[in-house]
């Protein structure tokens, strides 16, 4: 499990209880962070609980003395339509972001490889992850395949982490630190979430804002 000491120690609101959401709501209560934790289906909420971690209603919480709001990257924030609790935070001038920026944030100088696109990115990273692995690097693969981030055993300054980026994940991770990053490819898809195809192609592009 990543460690997320050193974060403000404001609570920490988290919507969306899958693999991700849980991975980084256990990951904030290790670093001993009080965690608001919400899922708006009955069986992920109760998944979370048997995990031990706590559910709070996001709904009828006061976002402002929360630190940010780590949404799963599946739950709209924009289009087409934003999540209620998204657009409370939105109101209440809290943060949005996503596991992966928990990521960064907790080890800014391990090495990053980022891979986008809207065919091919899980072969690639793959592929990737595989070629460093064999070439005898401390490598780690995940984000929008595989494990969740927060779920890699410990980073050092040596570790590469190899992560394929959803455009979802991509606005939801302002601190972008990639070392080196792809963008296969551009096809219409998930247009409504993000606006249409210029949305699209802005979401992807932001795979390079960091280099």
């Amino acid at each position: 499990m990543i460690a997320l000491d050193g974060l403000p120690n404001r609570p920490w609101a988290v919507l969306g209880l899958g693999a991700s959401g849980r991975a980084a709501a256990a990951a904030l209560l290790a670093a001993g962070h009080t965690v608001w934790a919400w899922d708006d289906s009955e069986g992920a909420r109760a998944v979370a609980a048997a995990a031990g971690i706590p559910l709070v209603d996001l709904a009828g919480k006061n976002l402002r003395e929360s630190t940010a709001l780590v949404l799963s990257p599946g739950i709209p924030h924009t289009h087409p339509a934003p999540h209620p609790v998204a657009a409370k935070a939105r109101a209440a001038g809290v943060e949005i972001i996503g596991d992966v920026e928990l990521l960064f944030r907790a080890y800014p100088r391990a090495a990053y490889v980022g891979i986008t696109g809207t065919n091919g990115k899980s072969t690639t990273t793959a592929l990737i992850g595989h070629i460093f692995a064999s070439g005898g690097w401390d490598v780690r693969v995940g984000g929008n395949l595989g494990p969740p981030v927060l779920g890699f055993e410990a980073l050092d300054t040596k570790t590469i982490c190899v992560l394929e980026m959803s455009s979802y994940q991509l606005e939801l991770t302002p601190s972008l630190v990639f070392n080196a990053a792809v963008m296969l490819n551009i096809s219409p898809d998930h247009l409504g979430r993000h606006g249409g195809m210029e949305g699209s192609i802005a979401a992807k592009q932001r795979i390079f804002a960091g280099l």
